[in-house]
């Protein structure tokens, strides 16, 4: 798939008959990740996944994302996306709009970070002081709401600039129109293998679960398992072992990073900081 093509289905304005459609004649879900990088780099992670938990499964399923964070919230809490990539409804909120845990990505536990260039002056984070500071948006919680409830706590007060995703925050950071960013520890690794850019790290949270992939009560149980089935199943097909090489490589994840089953429980470092707000 061509980036120009990629960037059409992540938009979201592919239909049946455009170019990421699938010949199935069942039924039909969307899926929404989380905007943790820019939507090509999304689109081009996602598609082939999609693709092939798509004819694995025997359901189409079709990305959806908004341009920003902002609107990728809005797009989820007005209703009709099937499958999310987020840690956002992990909440009562989330409990009472239908969303449970079915899945994760098999990777090792993510910190909230504060960082900044390897080569700034700034070292500490109490001098970040009345700075500007990039986020990927006001609904993030790792790269935003964490790292902003620890500046609080410590009397540390920044001026926010919401980037829109996390690439963007950082590209914000490497252009020096701020002084640090509020990150995910796994997308500052991963950006850091893609570009080659060094960071500072100021501070680290406590270690929490990647990212879930949770569906909607609405999809009937039987299309969840066989979705997830297909998912989780990637990693011991050799098809499906090459996708997630090639994905894991180019989005600078560990090589092959794959899926495995889960479930609320797994999740209630971020449903204690979310009662504890």
């Amino acid at each position: 798939m061509t980036n120009r093509r990629a960037l059409v289905c992540a938009l979201g304005v592919a239909t049946v008959a455009g170019p990421c459609a699938w010949a199935h004649h069942g039924p039909k879900y969307k899926f929404t990740p989380a905007n943790q990088a820019s939507l090509t780099a999304l689109a081009a992670y996602w598609n082939p996944i999609l693709d092939y938990v798509s004819r694995r499964s025997g359901f189409h399923v079709q990305l959806r994302i908004g341009r920003t964070a902002q609107e990728t919230v809005k797009l989820v809490l007005a209703g009709g996306i099937d499958l999310v990539f987020t840690n956002q409804l992990l909440t009562p909120e989330g409990d009472r709009l239908g969303w449970r845990v079915v899945a994760r990505r098999d990777t090792p536990p993510v910190s909230a970070q504060l960082v900044t260039l390897a080569d700034s002056a700034i070292s500490s984070d109490s001098q970040l002081e009345g700075l500007p500071v990039a986020f990927p948006g006001p609904d993030a919680v790792i790269p935003y709401k964490i790292p902003t409830a620890h500046l609080q706590q410590r009397g540390i007060r920044v001026q926010p600039l919401f980037a829109g995703n996390m690439d963007a925050a950082f590209a914000r950071l490497i252009s020096r129109s701020v002084a640090a960013a509020g990150a995910n520890s796994q997308l500052v690794t991963g950006f850091s293998r893609r570009e080659g850019t060094r960071f500072r790290v100021l501070w680290s949270s406590d270690p929490l679960p990647d990212l879930a992939l949770m569906a909607s009560d609405r999809m009937p149980r039987q299309h969840q398992i066989a979705i997830v089935e297909a998912l989780t199943g990637m990693s011991r097909d050799p098809e499906g072992l090459t996708i997630l090489r090639a994905v894991s490589q180019a989005f600078g994840l560990p090589e092959a990073a794959g899926f495995v089953t889960a479930s609320d429980a797994e999740y209630l470092p971020y449903r204690k900081y979310a009662a504890s707000r």
